[in-house]
């Protein structure tokens, strides 16, 4: 076999970065940031609906409706979930659809939704929080950590 030339080498890299930029999506930041604003407003306008009904219909204090409308929302969250819906609006909206809480609520169904077939123990049971794990580990935590530097500082005068 002949060695390639440098010539042939440099014609397949170029082949190579011509294919590699057909194949590569393209973004645009203003548009994802736009979705994502979209995304996470309508489910803030579901959120505050929850509120207003909760409150004027259902006659609740602020605390009480706030509570349920945590609930209702991780509820339709997973729902979503179930029937695969959430992850095509999460796809969409992006970051607006993953930072609230119906984001949290779809990142703990869908590995518990994928894995069932696996069984109670070791499909959900293991696999439940393989996201959201991490999220809850770090936030415990930092929590934590941050509740000791406040207690040594309040210990020592300075807060």
């Amino acid at each position: 076999m002949a060695q390639e030339t440098m010539e042939q080498k440099e014609k397949k890299n170029q082949e190579y970065n011509e294919y590699v930029k057909q194949v590569t999506p393209t973004h645009s930041l203003p548009a994802n940031m736009l979705k994502a604003f979209l995304t996470g407003g309508a489910i803030c306008v579901v959120g505050q609906v929850i509120l207003n009904v909760a409150a004027d219909t259902f006659g609740m204090d602020k605390d009480t409706a706030g509570s349920w409308c945590s609930m209702i929302l991780v509820l339709l969250s997973v729902i979503l979930t179930g029937f695969n819906i959430y992850p095509s609006i999460a796809n969409w909206g992006g970051a607006g659809a993953l930072v609230p809480i119906t984001g949290f609520a779809n990142s703990v169904a869908a590995p518990a939704i994928e894995f069932q077939k696996e069984g109670q123990v070791f499909g959900i049971g293991c696999k439940i929080f393989t996201i959201a794990g991490p999220v809850i580990l770090y936030g415990i935590f930092t929590s934590w950590a941050l509740g000791l530097i406040y207690w040594v500082g309040k210990m020592l005068g300075l807060f």
